[in-house]
């Protein structure tokens, strides 16, 4: 994907969430809410550690943060910004900063996190293998990285319908076939661990560490 296409792809992703900003948690905090309190609360996070939230969408993980750390929250849609920020101002999360931001081209220095969770975003964006870079890139060297994501199944009968369906997913702003051995190869990706919170949960908790 040259740059024009990829900018067309990052303005129709940006519609499409646009138009969910409203109905999102309705629609997905069933699904997606008990994924992202899973792994906050596995990362124990320590007083004064900066956190970025990757694609923090209407911001249902942000009152699941601990005051004493600094978290920022960034997104492409300022719909879905919107959104998270009536969250922050009803639960006061003084701590909590939002950003109108492109996952692949971050505006941040080198090293500045000591945690970054990508929830539900890397079988979103035009190039994932670019997202992961910037994920690596502003990540401390040793820190932490968590994605939550489904990925293709490793049974080839599953896989071969989740390759079928991944044109109509698309259409309605993700992507079914996207492996995670794909990302290990082209990404550079260092799994610790990984894992789904039950036999049929359809996405899985990774566990990265930044070797840099």
């Amino acid at each position: 994907m040259d740059y024009t296409e990829q900018g067309m792809e990052t303005s129709r992703i940006k519609k499409i969430y646009a138009s969910y900003s409203r109905i999102y948690d309705f629609i997905f905090k069933r699904w997606f809410y008990p994924r992202q309190q899973h792994v906050i609360r596995s990362l124990s996070l320590q007083e004064g550690q900066r956190v970025l939230d990757l694609g923090v969408g209407t911001g249902l993980s942000l009152p699941l943060y601990p005051r004493h750390v600094q978290v920022t929250g960034v997104d492409l849609s300022n719909s879905m910004l919107r959104e998270a920020q009536k969250k922050i101002r009803q639960e006061g999360l003084d701590h909590v900063t939002l950003l109108e931001m492109d996952a692949g081209q971050l505006a941040f220095a080198d090293d500045a996190f000591d945690v970054v969770i990508a929830a539900f975003v890397i079988s979103v964006v035009p190039d994932p293998i670019q997202v992961i870079a910037e994920i690596k890139r502003v990540s401390k060297p040793g820190g932490k990285i968590v994605i939550i994501n489904h990925f293709q199944s490793q049974n080839k009968l599953i896989a071969r319908v989740e390759k079928w369906l991944s044109p109509l997913c698309q259409k309605i702003g993700w992507r079914s076939d996207l492996a995670l051995e794909y990302l290990v190869h082209y990404a550079g990706l260092s799994v610790q661990q990984m894992y789904s919170l039950n036999k049929i949960d359809l996405w899985k908790v990774v566990y990265v560490s930044n070797n840099k």
